[in-house]
């Protein structure tokens, strides 16, 4: 019995720029229980940041997120992923630059992948962006977590110049367009 009422969790996995910042905004949600940062869709099996930060492993740094699909729907998470990067830089966040700051979506069912690409072509039809969105949809490949120190990065380096300039601004985004999403407990 006790089975029965135990929620099975689905996973999504983005990459939206740098980790710590997509990292930090997916937190905050209600219905993410797991949020970690790693480095997919890359040639060489472990990667190192180090590797990563060459762009030549073919990586991209991005987040898994380990979610109650009662609390929040996948469509949900698509639009905070959306609403909280740029889309329409091709292989860039801001300063960050190159294919390890891709915008891309990697699916882990074939139904992810089709509310995904049905998202997309919502955002093209009704011009959301200035420019053409280059988030690309794959299927998902291996995950390989990123280095403990990458790890909850923001809560605990939020006072770093970094978390104030660039994630600063995407929490206060989240705050008031997704303040009905958020987590009630700190």
């Amino acid at each position: 019995m006790e089975n029965q009422n135990k929620i099975q969790l689905e996973t999504a996995i983005f990459a939206g720029g740098c980790f710590w910042c997509t990292e930090a905004v997916f937190q905050r949600l209600n219905g993410v229980s797991k949020v970690e940062s790693g480095y997919t869709g890359g040639t060489i099996k472990n990667p190192a940041y180090r590797e990563i930060c060459t762009g030549r492993t073919g990586h991209a740094e991005g987040i898994r997120i380990a979610f109650d699909p009662t609390l929040i729907s996948y469509t949900e998470l698509l639009e905070v992923f959306f609403a909280t990067h740029d889309p329409t830089t091709l292989n860039r966040q801001g300063n960050d630059v190159g294919t390890q700051y891709r915008s891309e979506i990697f699916y882990t069912t074939d139904e992810q992948k089709e509310l995904a690409e049905e998202f997309i072509k919502l955002l093209e039809k009704e011009k959301i962006f200035g420019a053409p969105v280059v988030t690309a949809v794959s299927e998902a490949q291996p995950f390989y977590l990123a280095e403990q120190e990458h790890q909850n990065f923001y809560n605990e380096h939020s006072s770093q110049p970094y978390c104030q300039v660039i994630i600063d601004p995407k929490i206060k985004k989240l705050n008031k367009y997704f303040s009905n999403k958020l987590n009630t407990v700190s």
